[in-house]
């Protein structure tokens, strides 16, 4: 999964589709994220310490890392993710409708130095 945390992303399928928002936690075991703002649900709290006055807290619940597309720094638009090697060897993920660089995932190595 090439999605990282504080990525842009468009949700593409599902109750919240064209929504935008800020990935908050990448689960990789399970193939989920939390978008900011996005999938919200109830969860019903009993009154204690914390929470003197109990209630409904609003929060972001988990969606598929698959319903959801990054998006590209330049265009603004929805696109796919790849990784290329550059020329000192290093490893970096960019965005294939424009190719622009979206961060450094791996250091260099010398096997991969063109």
């Amino acid at each position: 999964m090439l999605i990282r945390e504080e990525d842009e992303v468009l949700v593409i399928r599902g109750v919240d589709k064209g929504a935008r928002g800020k990935i908050l936690k990448v689960d990789r075991e399970k193939n989920r994220v939390i978008i900011e703002g996005v999938n919200k649900a109830y969860k019903h709290v009993r009154r204690s310490g914390k929470n003197p006055q109990g209630g409904r807290l609003s929060k972001e619940m988990p969606i598929s890392a698959s319903n959801v597309m990054l998006i590209c720094p330049e265009t603004n638009k929805r696109t796919r993710v790849g990784v290329r090697y550059l020329k000192d060897g290093s490893k970096e993920r960019f965005a294939k409708c424009s190719g622009a660089s979206l961060g450094q995932i791996a250091p260099a190595k010398k096997t991969y130095a063109s």
